[in-house]
């Protein structure tokens, strides 16, 4: 098995997106990680997952039907057993 060298948050796929679009993450060690859902103003829509991951290439569906068309951000946050850490937002376009 080969394992990522760093935490990393690729963009969604495919974007603009309606309704579910694709979000890939690795992860170079376990990890705890939440993956939260922000509109255009900042307020948080949805948490999308908030699990425990082995190190590895990770992929969530996320289904949006239930957003209104507009920019929203996507943020992932992990927390690697060796004491770690990661964040980072990415945007993308729900176009219904």
């Amino acid at each position: 098995k080969i394992l990522p060298i760093e935490f990393a948050l690729l963009q969604n796929y495919p974007n603009p997106f309606n309704p579910s679009t694709t979000i890939n993450f690795s992860l170079p060690v376990d990890a705890q990680v939440k993956i939260t859902i922000f509109n255009s103003l900042g307020e948080k829509v949805d948490v999308i997952n908030e699990a425990s991951f082995d190190s590895g290439i990770h992929t969530i569906n996320f289904d949006a039907y239930r957003l209104s068309s507009g920019i929203y951000y996507y943020q992932m946050q992990a927390s690697g057993n060796d004491g770690s850490s990661f964040s980072l937002v990415k945007k993308m376009i729900v176009m219904k």
